[in-house]
Protein backbone atom coordinates (compact mmCIF):
# COMPACT_ATOMS: atom_id res chain seq x y z
CA UNK A 1 0.00 0.00 0.00
CA UNK A 2 1.00 3.59 -0.74
CA UNK A 3 2.45 5.55 2.12
CA UNK A 4 -0.38 8.31 2.77
CA UNK A 5 -2.90 6.23 0.59
CA UNK A 6 -6.10 5.88 1.64
CA UNK A 7 -6.62 2.20 2.57
CA UNK A 8 -8.54 0.15 0.18
CA UNK A 9 -12.33 -0.74 1.65
CA UNK A 10 -12.75 -4.24 1.43
CA UNK A 11 -16.77 -5.00 -0.09
CA UNK A 12 -17.50 -8.47 -1.07
CA UNK A 13 -19.52 -8.74 -4.45
CA UNK A 14 -22.32 -10.96 -5.57
CA UNK A 15 -19.63 -11.87 -8.51
CA UNK A 16 -17.08 -13.40 -5.95
CA UNK A 17 -19.77 -14.98 -3.79
CA UNK A 18 -20.55 -17.04 -6.81
CA UNK A 19 -17.03 -17.93 -7.76
CA UNK A 20 -16.49 -18.70 -4.42
CA UNK A 21 -19.08 -21.35 -4.45
CA UNK A 22 -17.70 -22.80 -7.86
CA UNK A 23 -14.56 -23.53 -6.32
CA UNK A 24 -15.89 -25.05 -3.46
CA UNK A 25 -18.18 -27.00 -6.16
CA UNK A 26 -14.80 -27.99 -8.00
CA UNK A 27 -12.16 -28.38 -5.19
CA UNK A 28 -14.57 -29.29 -1.94
CA UNK A 29 -17.82 -30.71 -2.73
CA UNK A 30 -18.90 -34.18 -3.04
CA UNK A 31 -22.81 -35.79 -3.09
CA UNK A 32 -24.78 -38.26 -3.43
CA UNK A 33 -22.23 -41.26 -1.40
CA UNK A 34 -23.02 -41.26 2.31
CA UNK A 35 -20.34 -40.37 4.41
CA UNK A 36 -19.80 -39.70 8.40
CA UNK A 37 -19.46 -36.00 9.27
CA UNK A 38 -17.21 -34.59 11.92
CA UNK A 39 -20.15 -34.53 14.39
CA UNK A 40 -21.15 -37.86 14.19
CA UNK A 41 -23.77 -37.13 11.73
CA UNK A 42 -23.96 -38.79 8.16
CA UNK A 43 -25.01 -37.06 5.39
CA UNK A 44 -25.01 -37.54 1.28
CA UNK A 45 -23.51 -33.82 1.00
CA UNK A 46 -19.88 -33.35 2.08
CA UNK A 47 -17.44 -30.59 2.04
CA UNK A 48 -13.68 -30.89 2.48
CA UNK A 49 -13.00 -27.26 2.60
CA UNK A 50 -9.00 -27.43 2.75
CA UNK A 51 -8.27 -27.73 -0.89
CA UNK A 52 -10.67 -24.63 -1.21
CA UNK A 53 -9.17 -23.14 1.92
CA UNK A 54 -5.35 -23.34 1.01
CA UNK A 55 -6.21 -22.80 -2.96
CA UNK A 56 -4.74 -18.68 -2.95
CA UNK A 57 -7.69 -17.70 -5.07
CA UNK A 58 -10.22 -19.32 -2.63
CA UNK A 59 -8.17 -18.24 0.41
CA UNK A 60 -8.19 -14.55 -1.00
CA UNK A 61 -12.67 -14.74 -1.43
CA UNK A 62 -12.91 -16.37 1.77
CA UNK A 63 -10.98 -13.67 3.62
CA UNK A 64 -12.50 -10.79 1.69
CA UNK A 65 -15.82 -12.42 2.08
CA UNK A 66 -15.21 -12.81 6.12
CA UNK A 67 -13.78 -8.92 6.78
CA UNK A 68 -17.03 -7.81 4.51
CA UNK A 69 -19.08 -9.78 6.87
CA UNK A 70 -17.42 -8.53 9.72
CA UNK A 71 -16.64 -4.43 8.73
CA UNK A 72 -17.99 -2.57 11.55
CA UNK A 73 -17.56 -5.25 14.46
CA UNK A 74 -14.26 -3.81 15.58
CA UNK A 75 -12.11 -7.23 15.69
CA UNK A 76 -8.85 -7.13 17.15
CA UNK A 77 -8.84 -11.05 16.63
CA UNK A 78 -9.42 -13.53 14.75
CA UNK A 79 -9.93 -17.38 14.95
CA UNK A 80 -11.24 -20.47 16.03
CA UNK A 81 -10.67 -24.46 16.65
CA UNK A 82 -7.81 -25.94 14.83
CA UNK A 83 -7.35 -27.14 11.89
CA UNK A 84 -10.57 -25.52 10.00
CA UNK A 85 -9.68 -22.08 11.41
CA UNK A 86 -6.08 -21.74 11.21
CA UNK A 87 -5.91 -21.26 7.28
CA UNK A 88 -9.65 -19.20 6.88
CA UNK A 89 -7.53 -16.80 10.24
CA UNK A 90 -4.36 -16.54 8.44
CA UNK A 91 -5.56 -15.76 5.24
CA UNK A 92 -7.92 -13.12 6.92
CA UNK A 93 -5.04 -11.45 8.92
CA UNK A 94 -3.39 -11.30 5.53
CA UNK A 95 -5.91 -9.62 3.76
CA UNK A 96 -7.01 -6.91 6.39
CA UNK A 97 -3.36 -5.98 6.42
CA UNK A 98 -3.62 -5.18 2.88
CA UNK A 99 -6.82 -2.92 2.76
CA UNK A 100 -5.75 -1.37 6.37
CA UNK A 101 -8.03 -2.50 9.22
CA UNK A 102 -5.40 -5.57 10.39
CA UNK A 103 -6.82 -8.11 12.46
CA UNK A 104 -4.51 -10.91 13.63
CA UNK A 105 -5.12 -14.29 13.67
CA UNK A 106 -4.93 -17.11 16.31
CA UNK A 107 -6.00 -20.55 17.49
CA UNK A 108 -7.20 -22.91 20.07
CA UNK A 109 -5.66 -26.26 20.38
CA UNK A 110 -8.38 -29.12 21.05
CA UNK A 111 -6.16 -30.20 23.84
CA UNK A 112 -3.60 -28.07 25.30
CA UNK A 113 -0.17 -29.21 24.24
CA UNK A 114 2.06 -31.45 26.77
CA UNK A 115 5.54 -29.39 26.47
CA UNK A 116 6.48 -26.04 26.56
CA UNK A 117 3.75 -23.52 27.82
CA UNK A 118 1.06 -26.14 28.04
CA UNK A 119 -1.09 -23.43 26.31
CA UNK A 120 -4.60 -24.19 24.62
CA UNK A 121 -4.60 -21.06 22.59
CA UNK A 122 -1.77 -20.13 19.60
CA UNK A 123 -0.79 -16.72 18.19
CA UNK A 124 -0.07 -14.23 20.96
CA UNK A 125 3.18 -13.13 21.88
CA UNK A 126 4.60 -13.40 24.85
CA UNK A 127 2.64 -10.76 27.64
CA UNK A 128 -0.03 -10.32 25.47
CA UNK A 129 -3.66 -12.00 26.50
CA UNK A 130 -7.18 -11.86 25.29
CA UNK A 131 -8.33 -9.80 28.12
CA UNK A 132 -11.09 -7.41 27.12
CA UNK A 133 -10.30 -8.14 23.19
CA UNK A 134 -13.12 -8.25 20.85
CA UNK A 135 -12.26 -11.64 18.70
CA UNK A 136 -14.41 -13.68 16.01
CA UNK A 137 -14.44 -17.34 15.68
CA UNK A 138 -14.46 -18.97 12.39
CA UNK A 139 -14.94 -22.61 11.33
CA UNK A 140 -15.21 -23.67 7.94
CA UNK A 141 -17.44 -25.98 7.73
CA UNK A 142 -20.91 -25.59 10.62
CA UNK A 143 -22.86 -28.43 11.33
CA UNK A 144 -23.73 -28.36 15.16
CA UNK A 145 -21.53 -25.91 15.74
CA UNK A 146 -19.59 -27.58 19.01
CA UNK A 147 -16.28 -26.66 17.30
CA UNK A 148 -17.06 -23.16 17.14
CA UNK A 149 -18.55 -23.11 20.32
CA UNK A 150 -15.65 -24.50 22.02
CA UNK A 151 -14.06 -22.17 20.96
CA UNK A 152 -15.68 -19.20 22.14
CA UNK A 153 -15.67 -20.86 25.51
CA UNK A 154 -11.96 -21.29 25.52
CA UNK A 155 -11.54 -17.23 24.42
CA UNK A 156 -14.09 -16.49 26.47
CA UNK A 157 -12.30 -18.04 29.44
CA UNK A 158 -9.01 -15.76 28.80
CA UNK A 159 -11.74 -12.66 29.04
CA UNK A 160 -12.60 -11.73 25.54
CA UNK A 161 -15.45 -11.24 23.97
CA UNK A 162 -16.72 -13.02 21.03
CA UNK A 163 -18.30 -10.34 18.96
CA UNK A 164 -19.18 -13.10 16.39
CA UNK A 165 -19.38 -16.73 14.76
CA UNK A 166 -18.24 -16.28 11.23
CA UNK A 167 -18.48 -20.29 8.89
CA UNK A 168 -18.07 -20.37 5.33
CA UNK A 169 -20.48 -22.93 5.09
CA UNK A 170 -23.61 -23.65 7.48
CA UNK A 171 -24.83 -27.22 7.10
CA UNK A 172 -28.14 -25.73 8.30
CA UNK A 173 -28.57 -28.46 10.95
CA UNK A 174 -29.38 -26.27 14.05
CA UNK A 175 -26.23 -24.59 15.00
CA UNK A 176 -27.58 -21.52 14.63
CA UNK A 177 -29.81 -22.56 17.27
CA UNK A 178 -26.95 -23.77 19.64
CA UNK A 179 -25.36 -20.77 19.04
CA UNK A 180 -28.28 -18.91 20.27
CA UNK A 181 -28.44 -20.84 23.18
CA UNK A 182 -24.85 -20.04 23.54
CA UNK A 183 -25.28 -16.24 23.23
CA UNK A 184 -23.26 -16.18 20.03
CA UNK A 185 -24.69 -14.89 16.76
CA UNK A 186 -23.88 -16.91 13.38
CA UNK A 187 -23.08 -15.53 10.50
CA UNK A 188 -22.73 -17.91 7.80
CA UNK A 189 -21.36 -17.03 4.12
CA UNK A 190 -22.64 -19.92 2.22
CA UNK A 191 -25.00 -22.42 3.42
CA UNK A 192 -25.88 -25.87 2.33
CA UNK A 193 -28.47 -24.53 -0.28
CA UNK A 194 -25.67 -22.82 -2.09
CA UNK A 195 -24.57 -26.66 -3.33
CA UNK A 196 -28.09 -28.57 -3.70
CA UNK A 197 -28.88 -29.12 -7.49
Amino acid sequence: MVQGAAAPKIEATARERDRLINIIKTRSFQSGKEVTLASGRSSTYYFNMKPTMLDAEGAYLIATLILDAIDGLNANLIGGLEMGAVPIASAVAAVSQNCGRPIAAFFVRKHPKDHGTRSLLEGLATGESLEGKKVVIVEDVTTTGGSAIKAADAVRAEGAEVVRVVTVIDRQEGAAEAFDAAGLILTPILTLADFKP
